[in-house]
């Protein structure tokens, strides 16, 4: 396995069962990126990708969605020695707009500092969404003025938002959801699905090491 993909659900859920603001799920979701990425690192995965904030996150509270803002700027500033004390790349998929001038500047510059760490490579979904990107996609073709006799599967892949990724072999989502809602819909077309009742900030590594082993008991077949 070398591709782990997580929809980081039910941060506010756990927050409000154990009598905490739901700001506080956040930021302890935020803790737990961190605490299962090193997980990942230390048993060999080479690309982790996480379901920040969706194009649909953006109908949330205007409190909420700063404090969300300021959990990413976070990650890509304060945080950022974090990642690059373990050699990890990070890359941020999603559409640009909407997001602060900062935000991008920071993403920018994470990104470049980061570009040519080789241990772990972080995925961070932001202001993506799977069907936006696949308009994005096409609108990208369509402007390269390809014939469409030419464009096959792979023309779309050399479109996206990160056009060199490893297919996820696996996709964690927690907090009993099962449904991906979004989440790298191309990308995932043969990606095992696993989902946990287990609320993100309570997800540990043991559980990352039950989603793992059902993994590798698992029988892909890759339609063959």
């Amino acid at each position: 396995m070398k591709h782990v993909g997580i929809i980081m659900d039910g941060n506010r859920r756990w927050a409000v069962e154990n009598g905490l603001p739901k700001m506080e799920g956040h930021r302890r979701g935020y803790d737990n990126m961190k605490t299962i990425g090193d997980a990942c690192l230390a048993r060999g995965l080479k690309s982790l990708t996480v379901f920040a904030f969706s194009t649909e996150n953006w109908n949330r509270t205007e409190k909420e969605v700063e404090y969300l803002m300021t959990l990413l700027e976070s990650a890509l500033s304060k945080d950022l020695g974090f990642f690059v004390g373990r050699s990890i790349r990070m890359r941020v998929l999603g559409r640009r707009d909407r997001l602060s001038t900062r935000i991008l500047k920071l993403i920018d510059e994470a990104e470049e500092k980061t570009k040519e760490l080789t241990a772990m490579t972080l995925g961070i979904c932001l202001n993506y969404g799977g069907r936006p990107e696949l308009v994005d996609v096409t609108k990208k073709i369509v402007e390269s003025g390809m014939k469409s006799e030419d464009i096959n599967e792979s023309t779309i892949t050399k479109h996206l938002y990160w056009s060199d990724m490893p297919e996820p072999d696996l996709i964690i989502r927690t907090s009993s959801e099962q449904r991906l809602s979004g989440f790298l819909l191309w990308e995932c077309a043969y990606s095992e699905l696993y989902f946990t009742d287990v609320y993100w900030p309570a997800f540990t590594e043991k559980d990352l090491d039950t989603a793992l082993y059902e993994f590798a008991n698992r029988k892909r077949r890759f339609g063959k």
